[in-house]
């Protein structure tokens, strides 16, 4: 594919910019960074690239901007309004400019923090979550789908869950955390982590760009292994020194546990899917704001066990590190070929060698 050339959207982002290091170092495509601001190339620039400036919410703008690029990578980050904002301009900037195919970096937030077991791609997607980025994928996702059906530039979905590496802020964030005094986990951080290394999303990229016949699929991707929060925290505290069970572990009170698990089976019931479209979507979302203010307000004693109020956890923390379901890549690898090339173990020593890189005191460099 050396001679195509892959225009990437949100190329200063976190994923963005690995994607151009990883296109242009492997000389995969020629690769053109699109930025909304001139800021954003400051790490693709060492590679004096293609560059262009363009606002994703401006079709004229991006009409310029893809001129000449035959695949678009949809990597743009930003407010929920930014994520559904920019499906039209950028479809239809991209068939002005005659792209074949778009693949978008969509997340498997479209199917929740906390997946019901069993869930893969076939799973009916909803726009009632509690968590207002998840809705914004979910429309982004169909929206695209829907431009495709009247368009002429195909488009693959990819849904990676959580992206760690270098300059993760899954990795950064909580180091920060650690050392700041204020980490926490909650329920020991037991619960499943679907994973995938920053490498490991780049080479599903590749394959979503250059795959024949998966037009207008969407692929959930993960890295191989099974592995739970404590398993990616763990390499960081240890490279600090620090023991993993001397990070705080937030309990939720039995009755608020058991009541928050009942609405969410309920939910996901086949009554709950029977009952709660009835209600009118502002009044669903009025009803999950107020459970997701509840759990992250309710003072400590009736929501956490002996918690400081700092360290309520929120809902999304709260979904996530109880989540129980692995998300599994079987459609990814029987239909583009995907094989993670970085194992999880390989993932973490890398992570904490960033760690150390950028100047944090890590005093262990062995990552697990």
């Amino acid at each position: 594919m050396t001679s195509s050339r892959v225009a990437v959207l949100g190329a200063g982002g976190f994923i963005g910019s690995r994607v151009i290091e990883s296109f242009y170092l492997q000389g995969f495509a020629e690769v053109r960074p699109i930025v909304r601001r001139i800021s954003g190339l400051a790490r693709s620039r060492r590679f004096n690239l293609d560059s262009r400036v363009a606002d994703a919410c401006d079709a004229q703008a991006l009409r310029a901007a893809l001129a000449g690029c035959e695949y678009v990578v949809h990597a743009i980050a930003g407010d929920n309004a930014s994520i559904v904002g920019t499906v039209e301009p950028v479809y239809r900037a991209a068939e002005h400019a005659g792209v074949r195919r778009i693949v978008y970096v969509s997340s498997a937030s479209v199917h929740g923090q906390s997946p019901t077991p069993g869930t893969d791609e076939n799973t009916p997607l909803r726009e009632d979550q509690p968590i207002a980025y998840n809705n914004a994928k979910v429309k982004a996702e169909r929206r695209f789908l829907h431009m495709r059906a009247n368009g002429r530039v195909e488009i693959v979905i990819l849904r990676p869950s959580i992206v760690y590496g270098p300059r993760s802020s899954w990795i950064g964030g909580f180091a920060d955390e650690v050392l700041a005094g204020r980490a926490f986990v909650v329920e020991g951080a037991r619960g499943v982590c679907n994973s995938i290394y920053a490498d490991n999303v780049v080479r599903v990229i590749q394959l979503a760009l250059t795959t024949p016949g998966v037009d207008g699929h969407a692929f959930l991707v993960g890295d191989e292994e099974t592995v739970t929060w404590r398993d990616l925290y763990e390499p960081v505290t240890r490279a600090f020194g620090i023991e993993f069970d001397e990070i705080p572990s937030i309990t939720r009170s039995v009755p608020a546990q058991s009541g928050f698990e009942r609405m969410l089976r309920f939910r996901d019931s086949e009554l709950g899917r029977a009952l709660l479209p009835l209600f009118p979507l502002r009044l669903r979302h009025a009803m999950y704001t107020g459970l997701a203010a509840w759990l992250q307000y309710q003072p400590a004693g009736s929501l956490c066990v002996e918690a400081e109020p700092a360290r309520v956890p929120d809902l999304e923390r709260t979904l996530l590190q109880t989540c129980a379901w692995k998300l599994k890549s079987d459609k990814a690898k029987r239909m583009l070929g995907y094989s993670p090339q970085v194992s999880f173990t390989e993932g973490c020593r890398r992570s904490v060698e960033w760690l150390r890189f950028a100047g944090y005191p890590v005093v262990r460099h062995d990552g697990g």
